[in-house]
């Protein structure tokens, strides 16, 4: 993938081009998805469809102005630093408010794009033109706003609607759920297939220390390489790196700390692992609460996501440790 920063102005025009094109498919088919249910707010969606074309027209006229009329193969997925839009499968019947969200985060990304674009392109047209288009989708993301006022309240509809809560939720939430799953699921098999292996607590405890902070250095690399944060606004990545490190450590920790039960005590053993699976409970259903409530995921999808997948791993490890 290719770092914003070492886009050439035809690549960011291009990416331009294609980026309008998307979203305005994306629009027109929340408008069709809306158009029985909101009839009037699919006309909005139609509108912001429309818009989006002449975006692209706009830009598509100054590239073959300044580069001619063959486009470079290069899209927002080949670059670092993009937030991927969801298969198209994934956002259907969704209510109202969520496909608001989902507008708003699009277009909060796409008047960043222009912003930053704008600033690296060294042609006074493209510049002004870029510049009128970050205008525009800050516009569209005030237009967003106003799509839900029938159905929300005032006061829930002002807290939603800041952008605060939304980079709140894309520096801290999205990669401390990251390293929260990860620690708290992939810690499970080493941890009880070393418990059940040994039956003693110390040992388990060293192989679970480990694995936390093994994980959390690998998930926290992981994340600060991932994105710049220059585009998403999602902050310093090593920032973020570091809210998913902490938070893979901890998800692993939570389950490991019990087997600090001294192996002289009488059944240990089964106290530890007794604390430990109650701990492991909790943190399954912490997580699958956080996802369905800042990463608009069905509460049902987001439990049989974690909780079954939690405990298939906690099963694996257990008749791994005790074969």
């Amino acid at each position: 993938m290719k770092n914003f920063a070492d886009l050439t102005e035809r690549e960011v025009l291009a990416i331009a081009i294609s980026a309008e094109e998307e979203d305005s498919r994306i629009y027109m088919t929340f408008a069709e998805d809306l158009a029985e249910r909101y009839p009037e707010s699919a006309k909005i969606f139609e509108e912001m469809a429309e818009e989006e074309k002449s975006h692209r027209h706009m830009l598509l006229e100054m590239y073959e102005k300044r580069f001619g009329r063959h486009l470079p193969p290069i899209r927002r997925e080949n670059v670092k630093g993009f937030l991927r839009r969801r298969p198209i499968w994934l956002t259907k019947n969704l209510s109202l408010d969520a496909i608001r969200k989902e507008v708003g985060t699009m277009e909060f990304e796409a008047e960043r794009f222009y912003v930053k674009a704008a600033e690296q392109t060294q042609d006074v047209g493209v510049r002004r033109l870029l510049g009128d288009l970050a205008e525009a989708e800050k516009g569209h993301e005030k237009t967003a706003a106003k799509l839900t006022d029938q159905i929300l309240s005032p006061d829930v509809r002002a807290e939603e609607d800041k952008t605060r809560r939304r980079v709140f939720v894309l520096q801290y939430v999205q990669p401390g759920l990251a390293g929260l799953m990860d620690g708290s699921v992939s810690t499970l098999a080493p941890l009880f297939a070393a418990a059940f292996a040994t039956h003693q607590n110390w040992q388990a405890f060293l192989v679970g220390l480990a694995a936390s902070i093994g994980a959390g250095i690998s998930m926290g690399f992981a994340e600060a390489l991932s994105d710049d944060g220059s585009l998403t606004g999602r902050g310093s990545p090593w920032l973020r790196g570091l809210t998913c490190g902490l938070m893979t450590t901890v998800g692993g920790l939570g389950h490991t700390l019990p087997y600090l039960v001294p192996d002289s005590w009488p059944n240990a053993f089964w106290i530890a692992t007794a604390i430990a699976g109650v701990v492991v409970f909790f943190e399954l259903w912490a997580i699958a609460y956080i996802r369905a409530r800042y990463m608009d995921t069905p509460f049902l999808q987001a439990v049989f996501q974690i909780v079954l997948g939690g405990a298939i791993v906690l099963a694996v490890g257990i008749l791994i440790g005790a074969a």
